[in-house]
């Protein structure tokens, strides 16, 4: 279980962009965060994952205190994270990418189980470059499939993984987090705007202006969103769903 306390984070110049952040997430849970750009989603999520320090507050893991710990430590202890933007690695093959998550060699099979969730064909992608011959869906599409390929993780952590994939990646994406929710294996912890990722969540996380706003079961969050969407104070994007 993933359990916040009393977070707080500051940008550089001392401005407050996560205030007193308290929030929990059950083990085998699909936990939605979502509201207003700008409210400090992904700041949260670097948090996490250990990309940033906390200016207060605890982050525990399964009761473990991890605040102190790098984004190489926390990753030993089960976190995987995704980028919102990938990066890209010159040099450096697909393959060679999701062994290296793996923390192992994969055998054609497994390349093409992984690869196949994304959407991707072992065959045509497992040798190419992860470099700008890649175009940004295919890059997110990659990017997705390392933190799958991760073996133990127990907490993964997208960050907007809608971000830049066209209609058929975004339903492809959609039955990978079905899957991963059914097997209610760790957690997953998803940043997004995107109506058809809040519809499979099992609990919704509403943070704005640095604060939870709101957080509970889907049936409870999710209706309320919809219906500040349609008084115009709702940031939800439906974005492929009715392409």
């Amino acid at each position: 279980m993933l359990a916040l306390e009393h977070l707080a984070w500051n940008l550089p110049d001392g401005e407050p962009i996560l205030k007193d952040i308290t929030l929990t997430v059950p083990d085998g849970k699909l936990a939605v965060v979502t509201g207003p750009n700008g409210g400090g989603k992904t700041s949260l999520a670097k948090l996490i994952a250990g990309l940033e320090k906390p200016a207060a507050g605890r982050i525990l893991l399964d009761g473990e205190d991890i605040t102190g710990l790098d984004i190489t430590q926390r990753a030993k202890k089960g976190v995987a994270y995704a980028f919102q933007q990938p990066v890209r690695f010159k040099g450096l093959s697909v393959r060679d990418l999701l062994e290296l998550a793996a923390g192992d060699s994969l055998s054609e099979q497994e390349l093409c189980t992984i690869l196949g969730q994304v959407g991707l064909c072992a065959q045509d992608y497992a040798d190419r470059q992860v470099d700008a011959s890649l175009s940004g869906g295919e890059s997110k599409r990659i990017e997705i499939a390392t933190v799958l390929a991760r073996k133990g993780a127990g907490l993964l952590i997208f960050d907007e993984p809608e971000a830049g994939i066209d209609l058929w990646s975004f339903s492809g994406l959609i039955d990978v987090f079905q899957r991963m929710k059914n097997r209610k294996q760790g957690s997953a912890l998803i940043i997004s705007h995107q109506e058809r990722i809040l519809q499979i969540a099992d609990e919704i996380i509403v943070i704005a202006d640095g604060t939870v706003r709101s957080a509970g079961l889907r049936e409870e969050i999710l209706p309320t969103l919809l219906g500040n969407e349609k008084s115009g104070r709702c940031p939800l994007e439906r974005g492929p769903l009715y392409e």
